[in-house]
């Protein structure tokens, strides 16, 4: 075994232990980790063979990672053998971004989706009863976990260039800024935060830059500094 398949086989073993916090069975993160550093197009025997899969394991492993949206079916089939016809082989989703969106949007379907209606009718069994202190702790759960489905839902809906570009702000942010904004944002009441984001996102991108070019202005802070 060459040094570069002994990295992309090191490389799918982590990916599968990463994967297993995400929600993915190991074995699937860890085909998707091996295809991701491998490129493809790979069929499942290839598969098999690299990783010590049985037949039956390394195409579960394959479904699921379709499943999944982590790979995808390669639009050529591929020929592994001198005999026979010529089998599936399967490609990584390219852009990273994509596939975390897909990732997303799989564990908001098996894992929150589900679960909604039964907590929404638990909290309504609980107001007929008039159980006050169990209606209150289901509020705020139901509230919760509302709100955490409608976060994941924005990611869901969003186009992966534009994850990448809020977690590439993100990512350039030190931790004394990143925690100065968030303290920031909570001192504003959420009605008023609301109306501003209404307002942004009715902006055109070129006033939308020319605005957050002005707050940059160091003059332009020092005036706004002694108003506050």
């Amino acid at each position: 075994m060459d040094s570069t398949e002994q990295i992309r086989k090191d490389f799918a073993t982590a990916w599968g232990k990463i994967g297993a916090a995400w929600g993915v069975a190991p074995s699937t993160a860890t085909v998707q980790g091996y295809l991701l550093l491998h490129g493809g197009p790979l069929s499942e025997a290839e598969v098999r063979a690299a990783l010590g899969l049985s037949h039956r394991a390394a195409l579960m492993a394959l479904t699921e990672c379709e499943s999944w949206g982590l790979i995808e079916r390669a639009p050529e089939s591929r020929r592994t053998g001198r005999r026979g016809p010529a089998g599936k082989a399967w490609v990584p989703v390219g852009d990273h971004w994509e596939w975390f969106r897909r990732v997303a949007e799989a564990r908001k379907a098996r894992e929150t989706d589900p679960v909604l209606p039964l907590l929404d009718q638990c909290l309504r069994r609980a107001k007929e009863e008039r159980a006050i202190e169990l209606s209150d702790r289901l509020t705020s759960l139901v509230t919760f976990v509302h709100q955490f489905d409608r976060g994941v839902g924005a990611v869901v809906r969003s186009d992966p260039a534009a994850i990448a570009h809020l977690f590439g702000v993100l990512g350039r942010l030190d931790d004394r800024t990143l925690d100065r904004l968030l303290a920031a944002v909570v001192g504003v009441p959420q009605e008023d935060l609301v109306k501003a984001a209404k307002t942004v996102a009715g902006m055109r991108p070129s006033l939308l830059r020319r605005l957050i070019g002005l707050a940059g202005q160091p003059g332009l802070v020092r005036i706004l500094s002694r108003l506050a």
